[in-house]
């Protein structure tokens, strides 16, 4: 009986979210605006998420839901753009604890089990499904890896007809003996010390190579996805190494799924031009060879030059990426 009670209050709660919440200017302008969903409260306390849509001229009944990386949210207007173009309406989640849904009580990107994310793209499917019965999960980095697991985990009932990943966060990209012994261990404390704290690093590399203030192309809130990459804890490395370990067991996600990475990783202890031209922040080998095991329908591509985040690539290199995105989506009829 109780079981039952929470299942109602949780579907109140949804419900209620869904139905009055209100669309709102975003700090993005150009016709793009946002709206706020709470969540029940998790161990850091009030959550929420945000919802920031962007619709076409000419619109084909279609819709895309983009789901950002790790240090990140929802900012990259031309890609929204680029789907108005071809007709779809965008939707782009802040996920909880990440931009213009971070709170002050809560640790940026602060998760312990994946699966804490699932309400958060279930709230934004129900709302956008409301007005576009088909819709594309689109993702970025570790949004990647959240977006396959939460479709292999719904392939029974999979609210998505199609999925499109630029450069997922498949496995960790560490020397040898600290991806095999290292993050094991962390992720197994994980379940003891959650809040430990870990450093992500402290180069700039990434942000040199695209943020307007280092000479790069764009724009963004440097409060919501800094220069120098949040901390992590040892509950956050737990639940990305799970998510990881399933990933690379094989997942069964049942739509068509297309993959893109760059064609290489660059590494290096001085920033250089070669930051410019290829994936600073994950091996590319790795995102080829596990894109594979994500079903039985995957399209891999691989784009020459492009950055981590392909679509913040020079603007030939984008160009491309767009290319094959809307080549693929209308050859799956999607």
């Amino acid at each position: 009986m109780k079981r039952i009670i929470s299942s109602l209050a949780l579907f109140l709660f949804f419900f209620i979210n869904v139905a009055f919440g209100q669309w709102q200017p975003d700090v993005l302008g150009d016709g793009f605006e946002y709206r706020i969903i709470e969540m029940p409260d998790d161990y850091e306390g009030a959550v929420s998420c945000a919802l920031v849509r962007s619709l076409p001229e000419n619109p084909t009944g279609k819709a895309v839901l983009y789901v950002h990386g790790f240090n990140d949210y929802f900012f990259q207007k031309e890609q929204a753009q680029e789907y108005n173009k071809h007709g779809y309406a965008f939707f782009a989640v802040d996920l909880r604890k990440y931009g213009r849904a971070y709170m002050e009580h809560q640790r940026r990107g602060n998760v312990r089990n994946l699966k804490e994310y699932y309400p958060d793209i279930d709230s934004c499917l129900s709302i956008i499904r409301r007005d576009y019965p088909e819709v594309v999960l689109a993702a970025h980095s570790t949004g990647g890896l959240i977006a396959s697991v939460y479709a292999h985990d719904y392939r029974e009932n999979l609210p998505v007809q199609g999925i499109v990943l630029n450069s997922p966060f498949l496995d960790m990209n560490f020397p040898k003996f600290k991806e095999g012994v290292g993050v094991p261990l962390v992720s197994f404390l994980g379940g003891v010390f959650p809040k430990a704290k870990i450093s992500s690093g402290e180069d700039t590399f990434y942000a040199q190579s695209i943020h307007q203030y280092y000479g790069g192309e764009w724009e963004y809130d440097l409060e919501w996805k800094p220069a120098v990459s949040i901390p992590v804890s040892f509950g956050w490395t737990r639940a990305i190494y799970k998510g990881h370990k399933k990933v690379q067991k094989g997942l069964d996600i049942p739509c068509p799924i297309l993959v893109m990475h760059s064609d290489k990783s660059v590494y290096g202890n001085e920033f250089s031009d070669d930051f410019k031209v290829g994936d600073a922040v994950l091996d590319v080998e790795d995102i080829h060879k596990y894109a594979a095991y994500l079903g039985n329908d995957v399209t891999i591509v691989t784009i020459d030059d492009g950055v981590h985040d392909l679509v913040l690539s020079r603007k030939d290199v984008r160009e491309t990426v767009y290319n094959v995105i809307f080549s693929w989506l209308s050859e799956q009829n999607l």
